[in-house]
C-alpha cells in the first residue's frame, strides 16, 4: 500500500538513531532523493517538555507548529515522524489529536501495509 507521502515532518527531539539511515542529515538526503521533502520540527513539537506535553500543548508556540503542520497539510501530503510505532505511547498522539480537533484528516500509518484513523487510536480494544 503506497501512501503518496510528498512531505516528512520529523518531531524527534533529538533527531538522532541507532538504525543507519535515521539520523536527521541522512533521513533528509535520503528522502530528497526520492523526491520527497523534509523538515524537522524537533524544536516545536519535539518531546520531553518540562511541565509535560499537554501543558506545552497550551503555549503559543505549540498553536503556531500546530498552524504550521495545517498550511504545510493543505497543500502536500504530508507525514509527521517520530521513533515509537505505537501512537498511544508516543507524544506525537497530541499532536494528532490537535490537528483532528482542528477538522485534519489523521492517520496512523503502524506498519508499511498498515494505517489506523485516529478515531481508532484512542480506542482501548484496538490493537496496533
Amino acid at each position: 500500500m503506497g501512501y503518496g507521502i510528498q512531505f516528512v515532518v520529523d518531531i524527534r527531539r533529538w533527531p538522532r538513531s541507532r538504525i543507519e539511515g535515521y539520523d536527521r542529515d541522512d533521513l533528509e538526503r535520503r528522502l530528497k532523493s526520492k523526491g520527497i521533502d523534509y523538515l524537522w520540527m524537533g524544536v516545536e513539537l519535539g518531546g520531553y517538555r518540562r511541565g509535560g506535553y499537554e501543558k506545552y500543548m497550551e503555549s503559543a508556540d505549540f498553536q503556531k507548529a500546530i498552524s504550521k503542520l495545517i498550511e504545510l497539510a493543505s497543500s502536500t501530503r504530508l507525514c509527521i515522524l517520530c521513533l515509537e510505532s505505537d501512537p498511544r505511547r508516543c507524544h506525537r498522539r497530541f499532536i494528532a489529536e490537535a490537528l483532528a480537533e482542528k477538522g485534519v484528516e489523521v492517520v496512523h500509518i503502524i506498519l508499511k501495509r498498515r494505517s489506523i484513523g485516529e478515531d481508532r487510536v484512542k480506542r482501548k480494544d484496538v490493537e496496533l
